[in-house]
């Protein structure tokens, strides 16, 4: 940031300052009139009673996450945008080179009615779709886990297994090593085929060296970013059909229009 752009931080800076200190002026002459917001800080890490949060090295949490409690995240996983990790009552542990996506729940249960502890174990290398929730259940290493899919208390999910998208596992349900469950509730659909199973390790991989990238992006501070803009907005690279889609109008400079002369090949021809 050069001395112009320091100089208009600075100024916006005490302008927000300044307003913030008439907000408060005008709170104390209202007494207690004044309607008093309560402040809610987003905490990526949290910690419940003594419990505290582990995330270990090479870790990608995604700063719109929430990983509460007795968690432990291994090394190489990612925890993406809108992920809630709930270890309140229980525990929650995710092994090493795991990816849970986006807005998905995992959270646990103190026990069952027979009195079994039902704490969250999510292997190696397991892919949790979008939007699944994960409740008191254990995922071996490389399964699987569908998009919007239902794992309720006691569901074991074994090795190389794949629950399908929107599916609905009740409870205790264990399914086998090899086989594909969906529907509502989950039944055994059909055995999972080589390239299949290839395409579990492969999607833990590609998550795996996403997140990186992420993590590199999310690590950037307020200058890199701002220069980082200025240069895709110089240059940036216009496609007209791209534009026409988003219902966006261009308006060619001058200097750019081309004589007919030059490439009368790109013109309209005569009806």
């Amino acid at each position: 940031m050069g001395t112009l752009g320091r100089a208009i931080y600075s100024v916006g800076f005490w302008i927000r300052e300044t307003g913030q200190a008439l907000d408060r002026l005008g709170c104390r002459l209202q007494g207690n009139y004044y309607f008093q917001e309560q402040l809610s800080r987003h905490r990526t890490l949290m910690n419940v009673f003594d419990k505290a949060p582990v995330v270990e090295k090479d870790a990608f949490v995604a700063p719109s996450a929430s990983i509460t409690g007795n968690v432990h995240v291994g090394r190489g996983s990612s925890i993406w945008y809108g992920c809630v990790l709930r270890g309140d009552v229980n525990s929650i542990s995710v092994g090493s080179g795991t990816n849970i996506q986006d807005n998905s729940l995992v959270h646990v249960a103190k026990s069952n009615l027979s009195g079994k502890v039902l704490p969250t174990i999510i292997g190696d290398n397991v892919s949790v779709g979008h939007s699944a929730v994960l409740h008191g259940c254990t995922v071996e290493d490389d399964a699987f886990v569908g998009t919007g899919a239902t794992l309720l208390d006691g569901v074991c999910v074994e090795k190389h297994a794949m629950v399908a998208a929107g599916a609905l596992v009740r409870q205790n349900t264990r399914i086998p090593s090899g086989e594909v469950w969906g529907g509502n509730p989950a039944k055994f659909m059909r055995k999972l085929t080589e390239e299949e199973m290839a395409f579990i390790s492969q999607s833990a991989l590609n998550y795996a060296n996403l997140a990186q990238v992420h993590a590199v992006e999310n690590a950037k501070g307020f200058d890199e970013i701002e220069f980082e803009k200025m240069l895709r907005k110089k240059f940036a690279r216009r496609d007209e059909e791209y534009d026409s889609m988003l219902g966006v109008v261009r308006e060619t400079p001058p200097e750019l229009i081309l004589s007919s002369n030059i490439m009368p090949d790109k013109m309209p021809k005569a009806a």
